[in-house]
């Protein structure tokens, strides 16, 4: 870790931190919190992936349903509007949009092939995000003089890594620039993604051949064609098998760096708590060395 102890921590001009873990947990609430302080630089890897890597996936999907209403059609063939996403860092729906779901296409979804041909751009768009970070701790520092920098990592950065592996290109890049923080839910906090999701299904991703078991399972136990799915029950139906998938992935990762639990987050109120919130978790790790 690139802070041995909680002095180093504590001492240190330049703190430096990835959060990671399960999307609901705080890990945006936290780069808000810190961002608001005027004093950290927030970098969101899922605001990078939507607007550099996948973009201009999203501005064409966008376009080609426009192209299909008459009226969109003439403007768009005279450069007469301009479609584009916007995307924030609290509103990640275009994203989301775009990697959709698998289906009924009646019922707005995919076909398997797209769906995966989708995937595959996010695991890609994910990684490069991921590797940019090192580049965005010295613009944040040159450019607009920020010393601190948190970086937000989406809910899957564990579906494309591999933590097992001590030579990872992506992890051993990040740790070696920054301290590596999972935030651990609590089995109540997953029955209450699991419920939140209920609510508003949302795409995800997921590794490719987990993605492709779940389907296969589920076509199965239900006796549903490709077409007769909803994508909706389907994604429903896999989210809370994918949280149990994620969650080894993620403690695999507290290895690089630290741990902190989601009722810990729930009580910083500031940059005071944060650090000493890290502090702590540097300690424990220390202590269980």
């Amino acid at each position: 870790m690139i802070y041995q102890t909680a002095a180093d921590w504590t001492a240190a001009s330049r703190k430096r931190v990835l959060l990671f873990g399960m999307s609901g947990l705080g890990k945006t609430h936290l780069a808000s919190m810190l961002r608001g302080t005027g004093g950290w630089f927030h970098y969101s890897v899922d605001y990078r992936i939507g607007t550099r890597y996948m973009g201009e996936y999203i501005a064409d999907n966008f376009k080609r349903e426009a192209m299909k209403v008459p009226f969109l059609r003439e403007l768009l063939l005279t450069d007469s509007v301009y479609i584009a996403s916007n995307i924030t860092f609290d509103n990640l729906a275009p994203l989301s949009t775009y990697m959709g779901k698998p289906g009924n296409p009646a019922q707005g979804g995919l076909s398997f092939a797209e769906y995966l041909r989708r995937q595959d751009q996010h695991r890609a768009s994910e990684i490069a995000a991921l590797q940019d970070t090192t580049r965005f701790i010295d613009r944040a520092s040159d450019i607009y003089g920020y010393d601190n920098f948190v970086c937000d990592s989406g809910g899957s950065i564990c579906e494309v890594v591999d933590p097992a592996n001590p030579e990872d290109p992506v992890l051993r890049e990040l740790s070696q620039n920054l301290l590596m923080v999972w935030i651990k839910g609590s089995d109540a906090h997953t029955a209450e993604l699991i419920r939140r999701f209920d609510r508003a299904p949302k795409p995800m991703y997921y590794q490719p051949h987990f993605l492709e078991r779940m389907w296969g399972s589920y076509r199965a136990d239900t006796g549903l064609s490709a077409d007769q799915v909803n994508p909706d029950t389907f994604v429903r139906w896999t989210y809370a098998q994918a949280l149990a998938h994620r969650q080894p992935r993620y403690a695999a990762m507290a290895e690089w760096g630290v741990t902190i639990t989601a009722e810990e987050v729930a009580q910083v109120r500031d940059v005071a708590g944060f650090n000493d919130l890290i502090a702590r978790a540097i300690e424990e790790k220390q202590a269980q060395a």
